[in-house]
């Protein structure tokens, strides 16, 4: 595997890491601002995907600067 493959690698890792954690919080936070578990769910998955679109874009400009 190539330096750049082990970046891009790495960069999607950290990015659906943060996702996940980013969607949990949020789940939690309407919790406790006793939302019904539906709700919860909804704003759990809503942060989830738009922390993955923000990201994509933000892997996609690192791939493309480290492509030689």
């Amino acid at each position: 595997m190539s330096d750049h493959h082990a970046v891009v690698l790495l960069a999607c890792a950290l990015v659906t890491l943060a996702a996940v954690l980013i969607g949990a919080a949020a789940g939690y936070l309407a919790r406790r601002d006793l939302a019904s578990y539906p709700t919860a769910i909804i704003r759990a998955a809503v942060a989830f995907t738009a922390t993955l679109t923000l990201a994509a874009g933000l892997v996609t400009a690192l791939a493309n600067l480290t492509r030689r």
